[in-house]
């Protein structure tokens, strides 16, 4: 990796790969939102997501981005790493015909954040696990959300652990530096109060939870 807390690129593209994204395009076509994604959906319209901006960071595919926009959103910014899904993301979005109501952007805003403007909502879904600085990635987040944030992340549990464990070091022999976290639920939650941000709606989904805050 290029830092102790910046991850390399290279790393998430062999993990977050072309056929990564298919998988989860036929997911979504096929079976809809995951319960954690839905989770995320929810809490976003229940704060009012009409007329909203949207900033998602790591948004893969975009399937919330397309349920959010279905929801009243008006426009969406994507931040990614990899860029493995956009053929995908393409593909989704012009089937759903809002390729115009979306911008796709390649930055690590937690390394950049003054690169990135701020958003109404700002969604995480799946992505604190994959960065290692958790809590400047969550502080960077909340700075950016003028009303709403909401993160997923997996459940600190012991099937969870052995699990991340058992793929870490996979990937360790196999010579990736990438790794996945189960980070501290609370200090996550720290982080994401930092910029005046309160605690607003907890959901616990299969192995996954989703915290949601709203700016005081």
């Amino acid at each position: 990796m290029s830092g102790c807390c910046e991850p390399d690129r290279n790393d998430y593209q062999s993990v977050f790969s072309s056929r990564f994204a298919r998988r989860q395009s036929r997911r979504y076509h096929r079976r809809g939102l995951t319960p954690a994604a839905q989770g995320i959906v929810d809490f976003a319209a229940s704060r009012g997501v009409e007329g909203a901006t949207v900033l998602e960071i790591g948004g893969g595919v975009g399937q919330l981005q397309v349920e959010l926009l279905r929801r009243g959103a008006s426009h969406v910014t994507n931040l990614e790493i990899s860029e493995n899904y956009e053929a995908e993301a393409a593909r989704l979005l012009e089937q759903a015909g809002m390729t115009s109501r979306v911008t796709r952007r390649f930055v690590d805003v937690a390394q950049a954040p003054d690169d990135v403007e701020p958003a109404d909502v700002v969604v995480l879904h799946r992505v604190v696990c994959c960065y290692p600085d958790y809590a400047r990635l969550l502080a960077v987040a909340a700075a950016h959300a003028r009303a709403t944030l909401v993160y997923s992340h997996p459940a600190a549990n012991v099937v969870n652990r052995v699990q991340f464990g058992a793929e870490n070091m996979y990937r360790r022999l196999t010579g990736n530096a990438f790794r996945a976290f189960i980070h501290p639920p609370q200090g996550m939650v720290r982080a994401a109060q930092a910029d005046g941000m309160a605690v607003a709606y907890r959901h616990h989904a299969w192995d996954w939870d989703v915290v949601g805050l709203a700016r005081n």
